[in-house]
C-alpha cells in the first residue's frame, strides 16, 4: 500500500497525538515534598540521616527523590519547616545538635549550619510574621530540650538571613509551680499563626513514673504557655501553666489561632483549649475527647477544618471535624478500619500543605510511612494513598511536608 504524502503527515500526526496523550496520562506531577528522619542503624547511636520524597499529585503516591542525607547526628527526633518552606532544621538528641538545611526547589537539602544545645532537643517549632501579602518573615526557632536528667528549657533562637540560626535570645526554665523541685519533662511545642504565643506540652515525672518511683501529688500533665512581645521577648500567660491530662505527647494550634489540641497519651484522649486574650487558654465544652490507644501526635489541616491523631499502639489514625464556631472536635472516624490502619507504631503525623487532601503517618516500628486520601468535605479517608505503606530507614520518628514550586496553600477564614 502506497501513502501520498498527507496521508503520511496525517499519520505521523496521529502518532504523535497518541505518543503525547500516553505521555500526559503517565506525567507525574509532584505536588509537595515529603522529609522523613530517621536512623540508619539499629545502635543507639547510630548517625542519623533525612529522607527525601516527592509526592504525587493525582495520587498521593510517595516516591524516593535524590540521596538521603546525614542528619548531622544522632538519633534525629524531630523536624521544622521554615514558612516560605525554604530552610529545614533537624533536631538530633544523640548528640545535642541543630542543624539547618536550605531546600532547592528540587527538594535536594544543603547543610548550612549548626548549633549545639546544653541539653538533648526534643522538640522544634518555628515563628512567623506575616509583611505584604503572601510573604512571611521567618523570626524564631523554638527548641525544647531536657529529658528527665537535665531541666527542661525552652530556648528561642533568632532566625537570620537565610534561616541560619542565631543566638538565644530567651530562655525560660519549665517549673511547676508549688513543685518547684519536680522534674519536668518537656514533649512538644507550637507557635500561633499570629506569632502570639508559644506552648509546651510536658510531665511531671514525679508524679506519674510508670514501673518508678512516684513521688509528688502534682497533676502529671501540663501545657506551658507564653506570650511573644517585641525582640522575642518571652512572658509567661496569664495561668500559665494549664493541666493537660497525664502525658501529653503532642500539641497543634488552628491556623486561625483560637484553638489549641493536646493528646494524652496515657489516658487515649485529645485535649481542646479555646485561645482567650490572644495566649491564655481555657478547656474546651464537652472535653476532653476520646482517641485511639496511646495517641502520639496531632496535626490540624492547613484550613483548619479538621484534626487527625496518629495512636501509636493502635497503629490506627484518629479524625475529627472541628465545630467552626466553638472549636470543638466531633469524631469523623475513631475505630480500627480498613481506611485509617497504618503500619506499626505511627509517632508522627501531618496533612500536606499544597492540596491538603493527604494524610501521612512515620511509622516507627515498621520503618515505614503511610498514606491517606482525605475528602475535603468532610475529612473522612476516602481510600488508601497508592502503594502505601513506604519503606523507610530505620525507626523515623519525625516527618515535615512543605510545597513544591508554585502550589499554593490550602487555608480557610473562619
Amino acid at each position: 500500500m502506497k501513502f501520498t504524502k498527507l496521508s503520511q503527515l496525517l499519520l505521523v500526526s496521529a502518532l504523535g497525538l497518541l505518543v503525547a496523550t500516553l505521555l500526559s496520562g503517565c506525567l507525574i506531577v509532584t505536588l509537595d515534598y515529603v522529609f522523613v528522619a530517621d536512623s540508619t542503624g539499629t545502635s543507639p547511636g547510630s548517625t542519623g540521616q533525612i529522607e527525601i520524597y516527592a509526592v504525587d499529585a493525582e495520587t498521593g503516591a510517595l516516591r524516593p527523590v535524590d540521596q538521603a542525607v546525614p542528619s548531622g547526628g544522632s538519633h534525629p527526633v524531630a523536624l521544622a519547616a521554615t514558612s516560605d518552606y525554604a530552610n529545614l532544621y533537624a533536631a538530633n538528641q544523640g548528640n545535642n545538635s541543630i542543624v539547618h538545611f536550605s531546600i532547592a526547589y528540587s527538594g535536594a537539602l544543603t547543610k548550612e549550619d549548626e548549633i549545639t544545645t546544653s541539653a538533648p532537643p526534643v522538640a522544634l517549632a518555628i515563628s512567623t510574621v506575616k509583611v505584604q501579602g503572601n510573604a512571611y518573615v521567618n523570626t524564631y526557632l523554638y527548641v525544647i530540650s531536657g529529658t528527665g536528667t537535665t531541666p527542661a528549657t525552652l530556648t528561642e533562637y533568632a532566625l537570620g538571613t537565610g534561616g541560619a540560626i542565631g543566638s538565644a535570645v530567651a530562655t525560660e526554665t519549665l517549673v511547676l509551680p508549688g513543685y518547684t523541685s519536680d522534674t519536668i519533662v518537656p514533649t512538644a511545642v507550637t507557635v500561633l499563626a499570629n506569632n502570639q504565643a508559644v506552648y509546651v506540652t510536658a510531665y511531671d515525672q514525679s508524679a506519674y513514673n510508670p514501673g518508678g518511683t512516684v513521688t509528688s501529688s502534682a497533676n502529671p500533665g501540663w501545657i506551658f504557655g507564653y506570650a511573644i512581645g517585641s525582640n522575642g521577648v518571652l512572658t509567661p500567660s496569664l495561668y500559665s501553666p494549664w493541666e493537660a491530662g497525664v502525658k501529653p505527647t503532642s500539641i497543634a494550634a488552628d491556623p486561625n489561632n483560637l484553638e489549641v489540641y493536646a493528646t494524652d497519651y496515657a489516658s487515649n484522649q485529645l485535649i481542646g483549649y479555646g485561645i482567650i486574650d490572644g495566649t491564655r487558654l481555657e478547656f474546651l465544652v464537652d472535653g476532653p475527647f476520646q482517641t485511639g490507644d496511646e495517641p502520639s501526635s496531632v496535626t490540624v489541616d492547613p484550613r483548619g477544618l479538621f484534626i487527625y491523631v496518629a495512636n501509636s499502639l493502635q497503629s490506627s489514625v484518629s479524625g475529627y471535624a472541628i465545630n467552626l464556631a466553638n472549636g470543638t472536635p466531633s469524631a469523623i472516624f475513631g475505630t480500627v478500619t480498613a481506611t485509617n490502619t497504618t503500619d506499626t507504631d505511627p509517632v508522627d503525623i501531618i496533612v500536606e500543605p499544597s492540596l491538603g487532601r493527604y494524610v501521612y503517618t512515620a511509622n516507627y516500628v515498621s520503618d515505614s510511612i503511610s498514606g491517606f486520601r482525605l475528602n475535603p468535605n468532610n475529612g473522612s479517608f476516602e481510600y488508601t494513598t497508592e502503594n502505601t505503606p513506604y519503606p523507610t530507614g530505620v525507626n523515623p520518628t519525625a516527618i515535615v511536608a512543605v510545597p513544591h514550586g508554585n502550589h499554593a496553600i490550602e487555608s480557610i477564614t473562619p
